[in-house]
């Protein structure tokens, strides 16, 4: 398995630090707002990685954090007049929902940047101790940049040529700073905004300190995987290298991953455009599932530009995909028992230069584009072989197949027994109300919906029953 290191700027073997076990920190969200489509892509995509690391056979452990302090959700609560953390818990709380609906796996921990702060004093005081930190007048404590001779290595920038800025934090008395290019790794407080005791100051940590924090006690000093989006190349990470080497004296991580811009309609996604899409807001119009199939259909170092049309066309793929292992379970309802045929033993060998075709291409980088590309392969093979003469074993298998590789994917792809009874009850009493208001567009749709998960309807004297296909 090979992966694009933005450290070397090529692609690696990837060979972790221990036999069997992957040790890997994805940067969360800072949770001041629903999560918006761009959050959803390093989310979708490094939770495939992550998935097929699994299927590899390898122990993944999964970090992703929650940035529960920060200025937009202080500035957040002050608006409401309620405590900061009312705020990051009802969007923590949001954003939960919204990876479940996006097939999101649960991180092995998902730490909170206000529960770490012990760390980061402790972190923040032995880069004090080794001469890579000061501390100001005021109590604020800056990273010294030129200390670390390596700084710059992640976003291959010349030091010299740098400037602060990005989302390092700003405070009062920037002309404190020893040099224009050292960061913030703790601020004084200010009224109205949470603080903790430390031994400079009453404040709070900068932005940076608490990613190399929280990757050191939950994974290690050092790590395999960091990964994010392209934008936190510089100066997130680009800092989180120089504070956790630093302290640590031990190279932080092997491999840096990282997932490309998303646009909308060719444009930056943008409030101001008015071209800001959260999740919550697609999901009103399409199963989350098309979302994720949608982020998956394009490598994941690629700028992908997001669009109706591009969303009508993912849509159709999953639903090609749906609509298949549908129709192999209605096939399993009639087919035979009994061993396959040498005939269906052949084509079932056949069927697996497809996994094959998906392995190559997720070794490859992670190269989703094309392991969907194996999918819809191996779909239209079961699709031209399985018949209602197929064996039972020969259609399970296929089956078996298709839904496997999908959930490598995170594509739930077997919709059967997904709705619950009470559901599909709910549904059927607004079909009937729709009939009765002579609605009859939305009756066909409701009917055409239960239809894709397999429930068909009968109108009978005694009302309408139905059954599973």
């Amino acid at each position: 398995m090979k992966v694009f290191n933005t450290l070397s700027r090529q692609k690696e073997e990837f060979v972790p630090l221990q036999e069997g076990k992957v040790s890997m920190y994805v940067c969360g969200p800072t949770v001041y707002n629903l999560i918006h489509i761009g959050n959803a892509r390093p989310m979708i995509v490094f939770d495939t990685a992550r998935r097929y690391m699994e299927h590899k056979g390898y122990e993944v452990n999964f970090v992703s954090n929650f940035t529960d302090v920060d200025d937009k959700i202080i500035k957040k609560a002050n608006e409401e007049g309620v405590d900061a953390s009312v705020i990051s818990e009802r969007y923590i709380e949001e954003c939960r929902k919204d990876m479940k609906a996006l097939n999101v796996k649960e991180a092995t921990t998902h730490p909170k940047a206000t529960e770490e702060i012990g760390g980061m004093i402790e972190m923040i005081q032995t880069l004090i101790d080794k001469g890579h930190a000061y501390v100001a007048q005021d109590g604020t404590v800056y990273y010294k940049t030129r200390s670390f001779k390596d700084y710059g290595k992640l976003s291959h920038k010349n030091l010299d040529d740098l400037r602060s800025g990005g989302r390092s934090l700003l405070v009062s008395g920037e002309d404190q700073k020893q040099d224009p290019l050292d960061f913030v790794l703790w601020k004084p407080k200010k009224e109205g905004e949470p603080y903790w005791e430390s031994p400079w100051c009453e404040g709070r940590p900068g932005w940076h300190i608490e990613c190399s924090v929280m990757s050191k006690k939950y994974l290690g000093d050092e790590i395999d995987i960091h990964a994010g989006g392209e934008d936190l190349i510089f100066p997130h990470h680009e800092n989180e290298i120089a504070q956790s080497e630093a302290a640590n004296g031990k190279e932080f991580a092997k491999y840096w991953l990282h997932n490309g811009f998303l646009n909308i309609d060719n444009k930056k996604m943008s409030k101001s455009e008015g071209n800001f899409f959260t999740v919550r807001d697609i999901s009103e119009k399409y199963d989350l599932q098309v979302l994720r199939f949608f982020m998956l259909s394009a490598h994941y170092r690629s700028p992908l530009n997001f669009s109706a049309d591009l969303m009508e066309a993912a849509k159709n793929g999953l639903d090609r995909i749906v609509t298949s292992v549908a129709n192999l379970n209605y096939l399993l309802e009639s087919a035979a028992d009994g061993d396959m045929t040498k005939e269906e033993e052949e084509l079932c060998n056949e069927a697996k230069e497809f996994i094959v075709k998906f392995d190559e291409a997720m070794d490859d980088d992670f190269n989703t584009a094309d392991a969907i590309s194996a999918i819809f392969e191996l779909v239209k093979f079961a699709n031209t072989n399985a018949s209602s003469a197929s064996s039972k074993a020969f259609v399970q298998a296929l089956k078996d197949e298709i839904t496997a590789l999908s959930d490598i994917c995170g594509l739930i792809v077997d919709k059967k027994e997904e709705m619950l009874d009470a559901e599909i009850e709910a549904l059927i009493q607004e079909r009937q109300e729709a009939r009765k208001a002579k609605n009859f567009a939305r009756a066909d749709e409701i009917r055409d919906t239960l239809a894709a998960q397999g429930i068909l309807l009968e109108d009978t004297r005694e009302g309408v029953k139905w059954k599973r296909a």
